[in-house]
């Protein structure tokens, strides 16, 4: 029965075996271990977990490993990323799971998995660099199988073999697959509880608590505004539905609008929500086709056109990662002079000479969100206004990972490497700094909105 299962698996495109192992025959419990997927329901690597142990008939444990110095963190983003959690961890319970955090290294799971006796170890997937490198390590020390699962895509990255030029390469392929993919996921109740004296020794989950013991970066602070968790996403989602979808084809190009966009992105990152999720929720909505195609278009064929690029670009956060054309374009325009020159520090706290361009820096600092379409404009005139195209490239990844509630995440990588290099994009008519790469000034910009509402509406914020 182990065997055939491990073969039967093989066969999902979401599922990925990460070493030749088999599954532990006298092994006591699954162990499931979370990071990416930070949710209980529609989560299908905790579904897959919870159908390994039912069928071996064995508890479920979902270990959460709390990495002190999570790359790039901030306290902005392990506040959102604990209250989410704590919710999290009470609803695997109910699930009939039991819910283990341990503080330490996040990709110590080998020694978990023994402590615990695991017949096999599930895992979800992550393809940004560091996460990535644990799961190769936890592969190479388990002594058991180990399987991690695609859950944060709704059409496995597994079937696009390399790195898509463009979405219009990318979306054909996405829509010959979506149908297969866009269906809904039954969530299964654990049916073998662990026994609460076998319960393994774990750290409390106090948001509060940890966050004293993380001691993160506190330049960006916490936002108490924001609701974190699955519960609060869904409300969010509920919202963006019922008051914000059917103008969304029009208003996500409206900065002015605070509604314009849906602002799932940090349920979205931190997978206190999956794609799939909202995905058929509103395909179900009572909306216009030009409203709901534009939403799918970006949580779909953008999004994850961005996790292609995440996954086969070693390159996605660094200057490097650009397309040839937009390095050699870059690279014939450095000499060229700059209108101004500002210091990351400067970028950081708004203080250049465009009131646009400060909004929406201010925007994302004080309320960790940035509107999309300014998030285009604020990193093209990081580019025009720093000293070096490579410099600029790291001022906006670094500003945006700290700043932005959904920072190191694909679709911020995505984002910029589009704007300041031209990764997704072609060649357009040559300009000074810019070279082949699409500009953007502020005039043409402030003429396709209402730039001084927007303005305005910022500025009321952060009074």
């Amino acid at each position: 029965m182990p065997d055939e299962l491990l073969s039967t698996l093989r066969l999902n495109p979401r599922l990925r075996l990460r070493n030749d192992l088999p599954l532990r025959r006298e092994g006591k419990v699954v162990l499931y271990w979370m990071q990416r997927s930070q949710r209980a329901r529609g989560n299908e690597a905790f579904n897959t977990a919870v159908l390994l142990a039912n069928t071996l008939g064995l508890p479920l444990i979902v270990l959460f490993r709390l990495k002190p110095d999570f790359p790039g963190a901030t306290e902005r983003h392990f506040a959102f990323l604990l209250e989410g959690l704590a919710e999290t961890a009470r609803e695997a319970e109910e699930r009939g799971a039991t819910f283990l955090l341990r503080f330490g290294e996040a990709g110590d799971v080998a020694g978990v998995a023994r402590e615990v006796n695991a017949a096999v170890v599930v895992g979800d997937e992550n393809p940004l660099r560091e996460p990535e490198a644990w799961r190769a390590e936890t592969a190479a020390a388990l002594e058991v199988a180990f399987l991690t699962v695609d859950a944060d895509v709704i059409v496995p990255s597994s079937l696009f073999e390399k790195e898509e030029y463009a979405a219009r390469t990318l979306r054909p392929k996405i829509m010959s697959e979506l149908e297969r993919f866009l269906v809904p996921v039954a969530d299964p109740e654990v049916e073998h509880r662990l026994p609460g004296p076998e319960r393994p020794a774990g750290d409390q989950l106090d948001p509060d608590g940890l966050l004293a013991r993380l001691s993160p970066d506190t330049s960006s602070r916490r936002l108490l505004g924001v609701q974190a968790g699955t519960e609060a996403g869904l409300a969010e989602l509920d919202d963006f539905i019922t008051r914000r979808l059917s103008r969304y084809d029009v208003r996500r190009r409206h900065p002015e609008y605070p509604e314009g966009t849906s602002r799932l992105s940090p349920w979205l990152h931190f997978g206190q929500l999956g794609p799939l999720q909202i995905a058929l929720q509103v395909v179900a909505a009572d909306v216009g086709e030009d409203a709901r195609e534009a939403f799918l278009e970006e949580l779909v064929v953008r999004r994850e056109l961005a996790v292609n690029f995440v996954v086969h670009n070693p390159d996605y956060d660094r200057f490097a990662g650009l397309p040839s054309w937009g390095l050699t374009t870059l690279a014939e325009h450095a000499g060229d002079p700059r209108p101004h020159l500002y210091s990351r520090e400067e970028f950081e706290s708004g203080q250049t000479h465009d009131p646009l361009w400060n909004a929406a820096q201010k925007e994302m600092m004080h309320t960790g969100f940035m509107h999309g379409y300014m998030r285009m404009y604020w990193a093209k005139k990081i580019l025009h206004w720093s000293r070096t195209p490579e410099e600029a490239y790291e001022t906006a990844v670094i500003l945006n990972d700290r700043w932005s509630l959904d920072g190191r995440d694909p679709s911020g990588y995505s984002n910029i490497a589009w704007a300041i290099g031209g990764r997704h994009d072609r060649p357009w008519p040559e300009r000074e700094v810019f070279g082949k790469v699409r500009s953007m000034t502020y005039k043409s910009t402030s003429r396709k909105f209402d730039s001084a509402a927007y303005v305005a509406r910022i500025e009321a914020l952060t009074d």
